[in-house]
């Protein structure tokens, strides 16, 4: 049983539940927390925690400042969102699809900057606080992204919320007041590598919240750099007048500082005692620093994603590079899950106030296509469970096909008498697989008709 339906109906009663009585039945439980938990609860009652909102304001700084960091966020956020949500259900419904596809147009879930807008704050935030706002016509009517550093959930020392009409609180960090308190079922939390998930008052971490020392080093070791290419780089010539006085070093200094204001480019000189104009190279050894490629590599491996992806693919073996992308892309579905799952508890709030309880039907809320598998990878696999003699449905859900569209767009080519065969007849199609046959031993397919 969802969150939300438990605050909105009792079941075994069918009547409302009372603002804090589901939260009231269990304050006294909940995770026990250490002695620094405690510490942080204390502090939590009077202000916003200062360590998570330093760490959200260094990596806004860092987006800002540095192409690298907003690189990573951009590409991660672009790979999490590119196929879109979508509504997959067990069993159809036509209401619970209608009202999907009109909250989706509300919402502008189906725009991708409103979907990469929520992941980015995800990613540099660690937390996506999503405010349900509801319109005169009791639907949900706008989804809108909380800052997180402002906010804080009222739970007891347990990590259990107080009361679920105020469950969260926004600050004004200005003044040190409260903005205004949201009921439970006004803000979704969705946490990224929370310290405790049990607790409800621990927020997420942002994604690159463990490379912050190294950047600080990486920009300051970058800057020496320009500073010490500046100094040391030019040619420097050294002057020698042997048994010259010092008006004379003077007169000669001035003599050559005349000559290159007129001609910057240095010209011959020439002595009338005993010297010699010798020349010194520039710091020659700038290209075998190695410090800034230590530190590219150190900041890189708190990336979700091998720094090949963002840029850096120097002396990168291509073997090595697939095996990270595979990492990279687990990381990735695990974040679609957490992120789909806010939008999901938005919907189970759209249907509970269309007198629907979410619990009568099987359903999720997940992007269209997950990015662990390749789309060839992806339409192998379909193939093969295709010729278990699964049904068409399945095989386009595990294709990453949106499989409502499709039926529609078959059955608008029924209507419309098209010649064509009928795509979901797969009974005059052999299905071959072949071993180890494919790049990185992966399967190879081949379908024929017979």
């Amino acid at each position: 049983m969802s969150i939300l339906s438990r605050f909105f109906k009792n079941k075994a009663t069918e009547e409302k539940v009372l603002p804090g009585e589901l939260i009231s039945q269990s304050s006294e439980r909940g995770y026990r927390p250490n002695p620094d938990d405690r510490m942080k609860y204390m502090y939590r009652l009077m202000w916003v925690d200062p360590a998570f909102r330093q760490s959200v304001i260094d990596i806004r700084a860092m987006d800002r400042a540095d192409t690298r960091v907003k690189r990573v966020h951009k590409k991660t956020a672009s790979t999490l969102t590119k196929s879109g949500l979508c509504l997959s259900m067990k069993q159809e419904n036509a209401r619970v699809r209608k009202l999907w596809d009109s909250m989706v147009k509300r919402l502008g879930l189906n725009k991708r900057q409103k979907l990469i807008s929520d992941t980015r704050g995800y990613l540099m935030e660690g937390n996506l606080m999503m405010q349900w706002v509801l319109g005169p016509d009791n639907k949900v009517w706008q989804g809108i992204r909380m800052p997180s550093e402002t906010m804080i959930a009222d739970v007891n020392p347990n990590g259990v919320f107080k009361d679920a009409q105020t469950a969260f609180k926004q600050m004004d960090l200005m003044t040190g007041g409260v903005i205004d308190s949201f009921a439970l079922w006004q803000i979704t939390h969705g946490r990224l590598d929370p310290d405790n998930y049990d607790d409800k008052g621990s927020m997420g971490r942002p994604l690159m919240d463990a490379s912050r020392e190294i950047w600080k080093k990486l920009t300051m070791t970058e800057e020496d750099l320009v500073i010490r290419r500046r100094d040391r780089a030019p040619l420097q010539k050294v002057h020698v007048l042997e048994g010259a006085t010092e008006p004379e070093l003077k007169e000669y200094e001035n003599g050559i500082n005349e000559r290159r204001k007129i001609a910057p480019i240095d010209l011959d000189y020439f002595l009338n005692k005993k010297g010699g104009v010798t020349s010194l190279q520039g710091d020659e050894n700038l290209d075998h620093i190695k410090d800034i490629s230590l530190l590219i590599d150190s900041f890189f491996a708190g990336a979700p994603a091998p720094k090949g992806m963002f840029g850096y693919t120097e002396g990168l073996n291509r073997d090595i590079l697939q095996d990270m992308r595979r990492d990279f892309f687990e990381e990735v579905d695990t974040m679609q899950d957490e992120i789909s799952s806010v939008y999901r508890e938005g919907f189970e709030l759209e249907l509970l106030l269309n007198n629907i309880d979410p619990n009568k039907y099987d359903f999720e809320v997940k992007f269209n296509e997950r990015v662990t598998e390749t789309p060839n990878q992806a339409a192998d696999r379909a193939l093969k469970i295709q010729a278990t003699g699964a049904s068409v449905e399945t095989v386009w859900e595990i294709a990453g096909v949106d499989t409502r569209r499709e039926l529609n767009r078959l059955q608008t080519q029924k209507d419309s008498n098209d010649p064509y065969p009928d795509p979901t007849n797969i009974g005059n199609q052999n299905v071959s697989i072949t071993e180890g046959n494919a790049p990185k031993k992966e399967s190879a397919t081949s379908v024929s008709n017979k």
